[in-house]
């Protein structure tokens, strides 16, 4: 029986460690993918400023924040924050922070179309992924926190 177990089993190991690795290519294009969409929304707005300026007025309902200041911060998190996440610099902070932006997107149009719903959900759980499990090797996370361990300082032992 034990040997059926481990038959059964050795499969699914192998598969399983080599699927892991899969993680760092998957967190990485999830990165991309998330940093261009969210910096081609912030590019638009950057270049077309009264038009941005109109919509957050008229069309956006942004609660709790003047027009002004919500198309400010908006613009300014679509466009910084989708960077860091591209470069994998502070990826988990990069990850809420877009989270943020994108739920106030959402409950900011009065009617939303249902594929356009789809995508805010999609993109929120890509972004949940990144804030949970982190950016992957690929990113320059991993390589700040390798060179931090590799050069920390060890107190000596009293």
């Amino acid at each position: 029986m034990k040997n059926l177990l481990r038959k059964c089993y050795q499969p699914y190991h192998v598969s399983s460690f080599y699927l892991s690795k899969l993680h760092h290519l998957v967190a990485l294009l999830s990165r991309l993918y998330l940093a261009k969409v969210f910096f081609s929304a912030g590019w638009v707005k950057l270049r077309d400023w009264d038009t941005t300026l109109f919509l957050f007025e008229e069309e956006y309902q942004v609660p709790l924040l003047p027009y002004e200041a919500a198309a400010y911060l908006g613009t300014f998190g679509e466009i910084l924050f989708p960077l860091l996440l591209a470069i994998g610099l502070t990826t988990r902070f990069s990850a809420l922070a877009l989270s943020v932006v994108n739920v106030v997107a959402v409950i900011s149009l009065a009617e939303i179309a249902p594929a356009a719903l789809y995508l805010h959900i999609i993109w929120g759980l890509l972004l949940a992924h990144l804030a949970i499990y982190g950016s992957g090797a690929l990113s320059l996370d991993n390589i700040l926190k390798r060179f931090r361990l590799k050069n920390s300082f060890q107190y000596p032992a009293n």
